[in-house]
């Protein structure tokens, strides 16, 4: 589906139906002030405070009392075999996207969100998107990667496809290494110098850092180091 929903030139926060603080939606919206909700967190936003700009799903969680609120703010996209996130992430037209509510909730919510991650990256959307989670920002790598970091920081990589890469920064590289999901993987590596450079020979990593590093995550996948 080409056709968007939303346009944006400001970043999208866009909140999903799963956990979500406030002061989650807040750290968002503080960088990406356009708010859409995915089918039920819909609901999530309004709890919280917040009216959605748009709510993009095929309704099956989001409740009527909102759909009635929320009346003119709806688009339903009826097909089942994608998820509600990713039917509003492929809607939306922005500089990024930061998500929220996806991580703490259902694994397999949360297994489906990161396998569209890895999929619109592999489509060559370079629209990012970063999702927010309790303790983590999660990402789809690109293929060359410069991050601004501090020493010691941990970064993790976890690949949903086999993909093979090279690294320059961390204290356990992984060049010559094959990373694939039913293999070897990347987690608790610690950042050793600061700048973290990281090329990939093709898309399926995942990237997981810090909360707190977030803004670092966020420069970089906006400013794409060749």
């Amino acid at each position: 589906m080409n056709h968007k929903i939303v346009e944006s030139h400001e970043g999208v926060t866009l909140v999903a139906g799963g956990p979500c603080t406030r002061r989650d939606l807040s750290l968002a919206l503080r960088r990406a002030p356009c708010l859409v909700a995915a089918d039920g967190g819909a609901d999530r936003a309004l709890d919280l405070g917040e009216m959605p700009r748009a709510v993009i799903g095929d309704f099956d969680s989001v409740s009527v009392d909102a759909q009635v609120r929320l009346a003119g703010r709806l688009f339903p996209i009826a097909e089942q075999e994608t998820t509600d996130f990713d039917k509003a992430l492929r809607s939306i037209r922005a500089p990024f996207v930061l998500g929220v509510g996806v991580a703490g909730g259902r694994v397999d919510h949360e297994l489906a969100v990161l396998n569209g991650l890895v999929r619109h990256a592999a489509e060559g959307v370079a629209m990012p998107c970063l999702l927010i989670g309790a303790q983590d920002v999660i990402f789809a790598a690109p293929l060359a990667l410069r991050l601004h970091l501090r020493a010691g920081d941990r970064l993790s990589l976890f690949p949903l496809a086999p993909v093979r890469g090279e690294s320059r920064g961390l204290r356990w590289p992984i060049n010559g290494l094959g990373l694939a999901p039913d293999g070897r993987v990347g987690t608790s590596n610690l950042v050793e110098t600061g700048l973290v450079d990281m090329r990939f020979e093709s898309s399926g990593m995942l990237v997981i850092l810090p909360r707190n590093r977030l803004d670092a995550a966020l420069a970089a996948l906006k400013n794409p180091h060749r």
